[in-house]
């Protein structure tokens, strides 16, 4: 088995969406993916709008209702063996709270950007010198890691955040989801690659 965490601000809109579409992509490998919130709330259920682009993204009703925000310790970074941030404020907040799993921690569209520079065989030879699953992920995202400075970083910083949603129009949680849903797509094809 292997180990995600997604990670957001109030662990409502984003996180628990990449969460659950994670968990879906990836069902035939069994993980365990999770998601918390930087300043979390206590057991709020996703909202409305997050719920029904789950839904409509393939994610089962019952799970987006079974949604409750934690808000994120130390201790929920020592088991992932891969990391995802919503935004650099939260990959920044991650390495406050657990500097040594920088190398296992990106924003999700930052993860995505490096991983298509790096090539296939380079991240099957990391995953196939390691032994189980969760080795196989470590190896491979340190070697996503390893091509940070090498590939030049976006135009506009802001292009590896997801855009927080949160109380703002439907478009805007459109948007959000355009950002985001790729990036799952790239990150789930990885993780295959190495683990699979």
């Amino acid at each position: 088995m292997f180990d995600i965490l997604t990670v957001c601000t109030g662990n409502i809109c984003r996180s628990p969406l990449a969460e659950q579409l994670l968990r879906a992509r990836l069902a035939d490998l069994a993980p365990h993916v999770a998601s918390a919130g930087t300043r979390g709330l206590a057991a709020a259920p996703m909202t409305p709008e997050a719920a029904h682009i789950a839904e409509a993204l393939g994610v089962p009703a019952s799970e987006t209702a079974e949604h409750r925000s934690r808000f994120l310790t130390e201790q929920h970074l020592v088991a992932p063996d891969l990391i995802l941030a919503m935004t650099r404020e939260h990959r920044r907040a991650i390495a406050e709270l657990a500097p040594s799993r920088l190398r296992s921690t990106f924003t999700i569209r930052e993860f995505a950007r490096l991983a298509a520079a790096v090539p296939e065989d380079e991240v099957r030879a990391a995953a196939d010198a390691a032994s189980s699953p969760s080795e196989k992920l470590r190896a491979a995202a340190s070697v996503i890691a390893s091509y940070r400075g090498l590939v030049p970083p976006p135009e506009d910083p802001a292009d590896d955040d997801v855009i927080d949603p949160y109380r703002r129009p439907w478009e805007t949680y459109l948007l959000s989801a355009r950002q985001l849903e790729p990036a799952v797509t790239a990150v789930a094809a990885t993780v295959r690659l190495a683990v699979a």
